[in-house]
């Protein structure tokens, strides 16, 4: 069983829920938007969370307002980045609770991970294709996103995060949760020699060599790859210090399933924006 689970009812909005840590402690709520049950028209039909794409502002706002409707939390606890692509972690405080959630003129600048220790703020994310990152620290209540692109893995984003955490919150990475979520997957995220480069010395960097390697970069015969962004985000985890049975790694592809999922790059880069979320209520 994967470790989203879809949730669909007749009226509400489609979510994958990271559904054992929802478990693990009723205060957490944690999971990914999917396509469908939004009010946006097309291109951006219909759950779109994207106030960048060119959709109505207020169908954006409409659908984030039905996403916290449908996780029980007030509107006014979602909390944004604006993902630059990079791999800064941006620490959020409770002055910064709510920026970004109806407006990109308030957004949280320039960074692609977000982490708090705040109780009641929902942290969330904006993907298309790319890998959502989420870190759980039960014992100190902390919490993070990270938005991983292939730019912001080659940044090693994720450790970027897991250090932040460290550094901020007094985390242990052995004790750190994670999890991989919905994004494209090696089957559909075919790259070329400039990236293929980048991330053929990201996975020297890490130690990877041989068969290991070679199955997150599968190197084809027109200097084409097929690049594996979520294996290659767990095993930086693993070198970050995350035990590997503390990562939960999803099966689902953005690019193959465009049923339950928007796809920038198999719909042509016109299209909507899922979400990651996380929050913990306040003991």
């Amino acid at each position: 069983m994967d470790a989203f689970k879809p949730i669909q009812s007749a009226k509400g909005p489609s979510l994958f829920l990271l559904s054992e840590w929802n478990a693990r402690d009723e205060r957490l709520t944690a999971g990914f938007t999917g396509r469908d049950g939004g009010v946006s028209k097309a291109p951006w039909s219909s759950f779109n969370m994207g106030l960048h794409v060119g959709d109505l502002d207020e169908a954006v706002i409409a659908n984030r307002q039905l996403l916290a409707d449908a996780v029980g939390w007030p509107f006014e606890a979602w909390t944004c980045a604006e993902q630059v692509h990079g791999n800064r972690v941006h620490q959020v405080t409770e002055a910064d609770k709510g920026r970004g959630r109806a407006t990109l003129n308030d957004v949280l600048k320039d960074c692609d991970a977000i982490m708090t220790d705040v109780p009641d703020v929902l942290l969330a994310s904006f993907y298309a294709d790319c890998v959502p990152l989420y870190f759980y620290d039960a014992e100190h209540d902390a919490i993070a996103l990270a938005h991983a692109g292939w730019k912001g893995t080659v940044q090693q984003i994720a450790t970027e995060t897991v250090q932040a955490m460290v550094s901020a919150y007094g985390t242990n990475p052995q004790s750190l949760r994670a999890a991989i979520g919905p994004s494209i997957g090696g089957c559909c995220y075919e790259v070329d020699g400039p990236v293929i480069n980048q991330v053929q010395q990201l996975l020297d960097r890490l130690g990877l060599q041989g068969e290991e390697a070679e199955a997150m970069l599968k190197i084809e015969g027109n200097g084409k790859a097929n690049l594996d962004l979520k294996e290659i985000n767990r095993q930086i985890m693993i070198k970050a210090g995350i035990l590997p049975i503390r990562i939960e790694l999803t099966e689902w592809c953005t690019g193959c399933r465009r049923d339950l999922f928007f796809s920038h790059r198999k719909e042509g880069g016109m299209t909507g924006r899922m979400a990651s979320w996380i929050g913990i209520r306040e003991r």
